[in-house]
Order: C-alpha cells, then structure tokens, then sequence
C-alpha cells in the first residue's frame, strides 16, 4: 500500500510507503507498479534507474529533459537525507515557475514522483547521500537542459550556506529562468 499527497504542483506526489517493521529490521515494497499507477492515477512506465552518490554540500541541478525526451521520474534516497527541489516547466499550467522542495530522506522512505515537464535538483544535507531514481524516458543527451540552482526570480531557498555549495562545473554554467521562459 502506498499513501500518495498531491503537492500543489499538479501531477507531482508525495509517496508514502507502508513500513512493517520488527525486532529484526524493516521491510517494504518500495516500487509495485500496480499500486504506483493507481495512487497517481495514472499509468507511467518506467525505463531507466540512475542512482548517485553526493557528499555534504554536493547540489545537483536543476536538470531536465527536452520535448520527446522528456522524462517523469520518481526519486527515493536510500541513505542520507536531501532536499527535493523541483520546479514546475509546464508552459501551460498555472503553476509554471514555480517550486517545491521536500527533505527525503533514508529512514522514512517516502519518494517524490515528479511528472514529465519539471526541472529537477537536489542538495546533499547529511554528510553523504545514495539517491535513487527512476525514469520513464530514456536519457538524451542532446536533449538536456538547466537551470541555475540559485536563480533569484525562482526564489529557492536552499538549507546550507551557498558558500558551501559543491557544484559541477556544467551545473555553474546553467541559464537562469528568465531566459528559459523566453524560449
């Protein structure tokens, strides 16, 4: 059984797993695509899993895929804690620019499914984090795009002091917003 919450960006959900636990540990389904497709209320097939491994500091994003390329993902930490951040791409929809962010973490194991049409980030907080995600397109490189996590017209509000933000050098270079909204 999952609990899934929709955030108030349409289409993205908080997922809740039930968690039976006992003197010998835990145990829980953490996909079933049965129950997944029914708690979102519809039907995604994923492809494709990446996983990555952060230390303290590290921010990855804000990534995305392009047009056909496109990818829905649903994202689990499976040690540490980070924070989720997306943000709403969706030219259409009445939530377009904006953002949520979520802790995830280990030891609660809840997930965030995030639609296609999402910009998607994440900031180590613990002092390492192996997150794994899963996706419903295939991985493009033509197709990927950015944009910089400290954009001032998104307003994110990221929990460490960004002096002590570990960036990749293509996640440096990354457009800003407005420039993404122009296209």
């Amino acid at each position: 059984m999952i609990k899934a919450t929709e955030t108030k960006l349409k289409g993205c959900f908080i997922l809740e797993p039930e968690i039976f636990q006992d003197e010998r540990g835990y145990f829980f389904e953490s996909y079933n695509h049965r129950d997944f497709c029914e708690a979102i209320g519809r039907e995604i097939n994923f492809v494709q899993d990446n996983q990555s491994f952060s230390k303290k500091g590290v921010l990855r994003g804000l990534h995305f895929q392009k047009g056909e390329h496109a990818q829905a993902k649903l994202v689990s930490v499976l040690l540490g804690r980070i924070q989720d951040v997306v943000v709403d791409l969706r030219k259409n929809s009445p939530t377009f620019g904006e953002h949520l962010t979520i802790e995830l973490c280990g030891d609660d194991k809840k997930q965030l499914f995030v639609p296609r049409g999402f910009a998607h980030g994440f900031l180590t907080l613990s002092e390492s984090a192996r997150v794994l995600y899963k996706c419903d397109n295939y991985y493009n490189k033509e197709a990927e795009g950015g944009i910089i996590y400290n954009d001032y017209g998104l307003g994110i509000k990221w929990k460490t002091n960004y002096k002590k933000i570990i960036l990749s050098k293509k996640d440096r270079l990354l457009a800003n917003f407005k420039i993404f909204k122009e296209v």
